[in-house]
């Protein structure tokens, strides 16, 4: 019995040491992924200052979820506040204390905007630069020049702690910590894009869904979500949308109840965020979703 239990004794010790080991490289890796700088030319973007730019830049930045993220007031808050996966803040983008960006050039709001990337050449957490980073120079720069101009918020965030679970589903893939790797740093970009109802311009407003439906659509699995959490719907015509008419995605999308009667929840689906779509851009919205192919979600 007595060489039964030492054994075991190994056995355990041996686990121990192989988690302890296995954590460490995590660690390791992950933080050399974290600490990896980009070098990011800068983009030659004219603020605009009159009344109808900042207008627009106001909306788009409601529109595109930086008042979802980084709250509506712009000072930042608690993204991630979990035991197990750790905690991470959403930056103050205003001037006042705490502020992130109040040093801020204007290609340094592009590149964080548009490339995830600090101004020391670090990937942001969490910024979801690749949804951004298709973005023509005049939308960038009206949604610059308007968050230049919001009320100053006294809000320091906490430094971001990491555990153990959120390094390893970081590095498995499962949880997107580093969206500056998702995003093609060398792509070009359009000066303008005509706001029309139109599939081209239906793919360019879509990038704002597909954090949480997928770049292809088709739903499943919000990226970081735990077991059990609600799906996110399946938009190409192989979901529900396939029994929608256009007024059925505008009103919902207005609204925020489905044809069907369904309430939908904003801290899941942010419908009043798509609420400040115009008409051209819902249609637009609707015909570059009605153009996809019917896909299932991945796995």
């Amino acid at each position: 019995m007595r060489k039964v239990f030492k054994w075991l004794g190994i056995v355990l010790a041996a686990l121990i040491v192989i988690v302890a080991l296995t954590a460490l490289a995590g660690y390791v890796i992950s933080e050399r992924r974290i600490n990896k700088t980009y070098t990011i030319a800068d983009e030659a973007l004219t603020l605009p200052t009159d009344a109808a730019s900042l207008a627009e830049g106001q909306r788009l930045a409601t529109m595109r979820g930086c008042s979802d993220c980084h709250a509506p007031d712009f000072g930042g808050k608690v993204f991630i506040n979990d035991p197990m996966l750790g905690s991470i803040s959403t930056a103050n983008l205003t001037g006042g204390e705490g502020s992130a960006t109040a040093n801020y050039t204007v290609a340094d709001w592009e590149r964080a905007i548009r490339h995830g990337i600090r101004p020391d050449g670090r990937g942001l957490l969490v910024m979801p630069s690749y949804e951004y980073a298709g973005l023509s120079d005049e939308q960038v720069a009206q949604m610059i020049a308007y968050l230049q101009t919001v009320e100053p918020v006294d809000r320091v965030a906490v430094e971001p702690r990491l555990q153990p679970l959120a390094r390893a589903l970081f590095l498995l893939g499962q949880l997107p910590l580093l969206p500056a790797e998702a995003v093609d740093h060398s792509a070009a970009h359009v000066a303008s894009v005509p706001a029309e109802a139109s599939v081209r311009y239906g793919a360019y407003l879509s990038t704002t869904c597909t954090g949480c439906h997928h770049p292809d659509l088709a739903g499943g699995p919000t990226p970081g979500s735990a077991p059990g959490d609600p799906l996110a719907a399946n938009l190409t015509p192989a979901g529900n949308l396939v029994n929608w008419t256009l007024d059925d995605f505008r009103n919902t999308l207005r609204n925020g109840v489905t044809p069907e009667g369904k309430v939908l929840d904003p801290a899941i689906m942010p419908w009043p965020i798509a609420a400040q779509m115009t008409d051209v851009e819902l249609e637009a919205l609707w015909l570059y979703l009605q153009s996809l192919p019917p896909s299932q979600p991945a796995g």
